[in-house]
């Protein structure tokens, strides 16, 4: 098999691009099946052009895109079968040009650029549409602009044409941030400010990963009286915020860190892990047999667990095997975090924090979120908040609240409100948003004039589709690292340095006196 090229990711291999095999651990085969799928569902957007909507090729291009998100699939036969269903899909739609999957990263510089940037921002926002629609819940304009932004990505635009095409799929991905808070919510209640403890039970245990709520109600459901204890682990931890979840009284706290340290935090585990979105890493032989995946999740060897035809996964082979490894032998205590503040938690005390600020109380909110990662420069993070002034608020999202949240205590609190509010997963940064355009109401201002500051840290395409719907927000004066991604060219910098003010962050001192004045 030939060499690749990915640079999707922020870890990608000298800043540029990887191209003998992906840092996350993908092969150049895997690879190249992914370019493949990407080109397929750009043939299979150019076929159904005209034709009417139909829910199957709507579920096949969230699926698709999702399968190709950084850490999320690296079975070759699963990729195969779904290049595979694609090409059937084109053919049962009368064929069309194929599009070159070596187009996809080959060309002008700017053009590639934009290109990439619509294609993952598209990845992330169907990861997004995927957890809302096992819900139950579905847009018609999101669905549709899966197939729209396919079919872009095939044609010729000029450098305004395609800045146009990026800031629509912004305001369209809000909709569907819209759509799984919406699913959420009404499936499990709105997030409560909720201590999670990190303390280890003794006895048979399952660490539950990823994001996919519905899959933790599931397992909870089905271990339920069984003796097996349920920690969350990563983007879970949030879920035990939501009334619907917590209730269960087998959902004992919280495992280990973010995903990059799951090799570390997984070694010798005795219970089992299941995954069940974005974050598998290379499993070591220590623990791979314990491992299992669900949804667009796949590892080489490691069993999967399918949804049948009415979505039910049945996970008893799963708690059998951790009831039969034991688990824990003896109690291990640790310190609770905390988590829940969503956007109605915040709202609710919004005249605290509104008559804080104008006390002169609080000077400043921060938005300190995203993505973690093993990249050396994201002790930043936790930099920032210790030197963010005692007079600060500090809102927090994604798995980049671990580089700080066991801070929560030492940082304590203004006028009773914690001064580090965790809102929840990067599935939840629709929370932020609303939590922000209800001050501009209060306040009578626009968003750029609030005393609100974004530092985000990224990693993968969530986080780029979460950044193209501020852009698109107009939100300007957005700080980001640890580093830029590779797939922005010079010019398009340029070009978002200038229109919104899109900063590369420098040193935790340095930002916050630029900031703070």
């Amino acid at each position: 098999m030939s060499d690749m090229f990915c640079f999707q990711c922020e870890q990608t291999a000298g800043g540029k691009g990887c191209t003998r095999g992906g840092v996350c651990g993908k092969k150049p085969e895997i690879a190249h099946l992914q370019d493949e799928i990407t080109a397929g569902l750009i043939t299979l957007a150019r076929a159904l052009e005209g034709k009417p909507a139909d829910p199957s090729n709507e579920a096949l291009f969230m699926d698709a895109l999702f399968m190709t998100v950084t850490n999320v699939n690296f079975d070759g036969s699963a990729l195969t079968a779904m290049r595979d269903r694609i090409q059937g899909a084109i053919g049962a739609a009368g064929g069309a040009p194929a599009f070159n999957p070596e187009d996809l990263f080959h060309g002008d510089t700017d053009i590639v650029s934009l290109r990439s940037t619509l294609l993952f921002g598209l990845r992330g926002m169907a990861a997004y549409a995927a957890h809302a629609r096992v819900l139950g819940k579905t847009d018609p304009a999101v669905s549709a602009w899966f197939q729209k932004g396919m079919k872009a990505l095939g044609d010729d635009h000029t450098v305004e044409g395609w800045l146009g095409l990026i800031l629509e799929f912004g305001s369209v991905n809000l909709t569907c941030m819209g759509l799984l808070d919406a699913a959420n919510t009404e499936a499990y209640g709105h997030p409560v400010p909720t201590p999670v403890s990190t303390t280890r039970e003794k006895g048979p245990f399952i660490v539950i990963t990823g994001h996919d709520l519905l899959d933790l109600k599931m397992l909870l459901e089905q271990t339920e009286g069984k003796g097996v204890n349920v920690y969350t682990h990563g983007e879970m931890l949030p879920a035990h915020g939501y009334p619907g979840l917590k209730k269960y009284p087998h959902l004992k706290g919280n495992f280990g860190t973010a995903w990059q340290n799951q090799q570390k935090e997984f070694d010798g585990l005795p219970g089992v892990v299941l995954y069940t979105t974005n974050c598998i890493m290379p499993p070591r032989p220590t623990y791979a047999g314990n491992l299992y995946t669900t949804a667009e999740v796949g590892w080489p060897g490691v069993t999967h667990i399918a949804a049948d035809a009415k979505g039910h996964k049945d996970f008893s082979g799963l708690i059998a095997h951790a009831i039969k490894l034991g688990g824990f032998q003896e109690e291990v205590k640790g310190e609770p975090l905390l988590t829940g503040f969503a956007r109605n938690a915040v709202l609710s005390v919004a005249d605290k924090v509104v008559a804080a600020v104008k006390s002169g109380a609080v000077k400043h909110i921060f938005l300190v979120g995203g993505c973690d990662g093993a990249k050396l420069g994201r002790d930043y993070y936790t930099e920032f908040v210790e030197k963010a002034p005692k007079d600060t608020l500090i809102l927090t999202l994604a798995c980049g609240k671990y580089r700080f949240n066991h801070l929560q205590a030492k940082l304590g609190d203004i006028g009773g409100i914690p001064r580090l509010l965790d809102m929840g997963q990067c599935n939840d940064a629709y929370s932020a948003i609303q939590v922000a355009v209800a001050l501009t109401k209060v306040f009578g201002c626009g968003v750029n004039d609030l005393p609100l500051s974004l530092i985000l840290s990224w990693y993968e395409q969530k986080a780029v589709c979460i950044l193209l719907t501020l852009l698109a927000l107009g939100i300007k004066n957005i700080r980001i690292g640890p580093s830029l991604p590779a797939f922005i060219s010079p010019t398009v910098l340029n070009v978002l340095v200038e229109k919104f003010g899109l900063t590369p962050i420098a040193t935790a001192e340095e930002d916050l006196k630029h900031i703070l004045g």
